[in-house]
């Protein structure tokens, strides 16, 4: 990848640490993906996709109160930051506070993505919302 090739003098092109870091996000290489942005972050500090994706690696490598942190970072700075009302929803579902998710559910909703992966973010926002106001046991807010 390019922060290595640029660390061994092998790459002298300048390197895009933000699409590299969502490629090693996406194959799985949290830990790689996390220097890159951190990387990306350096060049530009308030880039709030950069913040996203940060926060997407800390909560699959179990940093939950850092994802939580990097979340509210993004809201402070944009409130209408779908993404981040999504991911912040479901860690608080995992801390056990359905309330304060419900209120980023709705949001969320309120002003949902598009795309072509926002559909199944869409849907699983309200089946999730659903089964909280009525009730229900809040497994189905895992994180997908």
């Amino acid at each position: 990848m390019g922060i290595w090739k640029k660390l061994l003098g092998q790459d002298q092109d300048a390197v895009d640490y933000y699409e590299e870091g969502v490629a090693l996000l996406g194959s799985g290489k949290y830990h790689e993906a996390l220097t890159s942005l951190r990387l990306a972050l350096r060049d530009t500090p308030d880039d709030l996709a950069v913040l996203q994706q940060m926060a997407i690696v800390y909560t699959r490598i179990g940093m939950s109160d850092e994802a939580m942190r990097t979340y509210r970072k993004v809201l402070a700075n944009d409130e209408h930051a779908a993404g981040a009302h999504y991911g912040l929803a479901f860690l608080l579902l995992r801390d056990g506070k359905p309330d304060d998710a419900k209120e980023h559910l709705r949001t969320f909703l309120a002003e949902p993505p598009d795309g072509p992966e926002a559909a199944r973010h869409i849907e699983h926002a309200k089946s999730t919302l659903d089964s909280l106001e009525a009730g229900g046991d809040t497994a189905k807010g895992a994180i997908p």
